[in-house]
C-alpha cells in the first residue's frame, strides 16, 4: 500500500528528478528517497518504463518529483527557505547548492541546477532584520540587500552600527 501524505509538494522536473531527489536527500538533513515509479506507458515527455515520479522528502517536507518534460520550469514564485544556525551551516548550504551547477542571487537566495529556488536563511539575520530597535533592523536590512550569500558578522555590524 502507498502511504499517502496529507499534502505532499510536486515539483516538475524536466527528466531529472530522481537526480534532485538524491542531491537534496545526501544534502539536506531528514531527507530521503523513498519509491521511484515508472512509467506505465509513453506519455508527452517519455516512455514506457522511463522514471515518471519520485517521491522524496526534503528536511521532512514530503515531496514528488515529476519528470514532466521542459514545457514547465521553476521560478521564484517558489523557493525552500533553510534557517540555519550560524555561519558554517549557511556556507554549507550555500555552497553546496551553488557548487553542484547552481547560480547565486541576492539576499541569500540561490537557485540548485534544476531552477528550484533556495533562501538560505542565517537565525541571525531573521533577528536583526526584525529587532524592535528599528534603525538597528534596518542597518542590517540594508547590509542584506548588498549580499548575495548572507554573511552574519557584517549584518551583525551593521545592526549595531
Amino acid at each position: 500500500m502507498v502511504k499517502q501524505e496529507m499534502i505532499t509538494i510536486c515539483l516538475w522536473y524536466d527528466r531529472d528528478a530522481e537526480d534532485a531527489a538524491r542531491f537534496y536527500s545526501k544534502t539536506f538533513p531528514d531527507s530521503s528517497v523513498g519509491a521511484v515509479h515508472l512509467a506505465p506507458g509513453d506519455y508527452p515527455s517519455g516512455k514506457k518504463g522511463d522514471v515518471l515520479t519520485v517521491e522524496f522528502t526534503v528536511m521532512g517536507i514530503p515531496c514528488l518529483g515529476l519528470n514532466g518534460g521542459p514545457e514547465v520550469k521553476h521560478n521564484v514564485a517558489f523557493s525552500f527557505q533553510v534557517a540555519t544556525a550560524d555561519q558554517a551551516e549557511t556556507d554549507y548550504y550555500w555552497n553546496a547548492i551553488v557548487s553542484n551547477g547552481g547560480e547565486e542571487s541576492v539576499c541569500g537566495w540561490c537557485k540548485d541546477k534544476w531552477g528550484l529556488s533556495w533562501q538560505i536563511t542565517p537565525l541571525a539575520l531573521t533577528r536583526a532584520i526584525t529587532d524592535p530597535d528599528t534603525a538597528a533592523a534596518k542597518r542590517a536590512f540594508d547590509a542584506m540587500m548588498q549580499m548575495k550569500k548572507i554573511d552574519i558578522a557584517a549584518i551583525e555590524t551593521a545592526r549595531r552600527g
